[in-house]
């Protein structure tokens, strides 16, 4: 009777966090596109992959551990895509150098923080509820928050230290090292499930 009130209150707070990171995301990219950042457009397709995520989620909470498992391990993958598009697009910027508007980028970042933030503190109450999937939800707005007070400490950087390209790449980059990360504790959590359920 509890596992199906988690259930059932664990699918809303997941449909609105699946829904919540597909809205910033279209503000993210379009701020992204329109000032040339980096870290703006990883943490962008970072919202975007949130989404899909909390919408695997929302479709798996019924199945089996085994069949969770193995969603988890899909997330797990699914979790590097972030990572292979900041790189091509940090590619694409060492050719450039130009630095993006820092009030721009320092504004919708502190947005995203937000977002983020409010995330995490709904999803971190069921961390621990349905194995892996509810766990990469978690640590995937958790890791969002930590990269959105590093994109604002490069809006601050670029607007009062160096006007370069250097910090939003440095952060763009960063924020592709943490998704990988958080893609091999998913993977981990979601292998070990597995190996339980077998």
């Amino acid at each position: 009777m509890l596992n199906r009130y988690l259930d059932t209150q664990l699918r809303k707070v997941v449909a609105l966090v699946a829904f919540l990171n597909l809205a910033y995301f279209g503000i993210e990219f379009a701020v992204a596109l329109k000032i040339g950042s980096v870290s703006l457009f990883a943490d962008s397709v970072d919202f975007l992959e949130d989404a899909s995520v909390n919408l695997l989620i929302l479709l798996a909470l019924g199945w089996s551990a085994r069949g969770r498992a193995r969603v988890g391990m899909a997330l797990a993958l699914i979790l590097l895509a972030p990572g292979v598009a900041t790189l091509w697009t940090a590619y694409q910027h060492f050719m450039t150098m130009v630095a993006p508007e820092p009030l721009a980028l320092g504004l919708t970042g502190a947005g995203a923080l937000v977002v983020n933030l409010s995330c995490a503190f709904m999803l971190s109450a069921y961390r621990h509820h349905s194995g892996s999937l509810t766990r990469a939800a978690f640590l995937s707005a958790r890791n969002d928050a930590l990269a959105n007070i590093a994109i604002i400490a490069a809006g601050l950087v670029t607007a009062f230290l160096w006007r370069s390209a250097w910090p939003d790449l440095i952060v763009g980059l960063a924020i592709a090292a943490i998704n990988l990360d958080a893609a091999k504790e998913v993977w981990e959590a979601a292998r070990e499930e597995h190996h339980a359920a077998a």
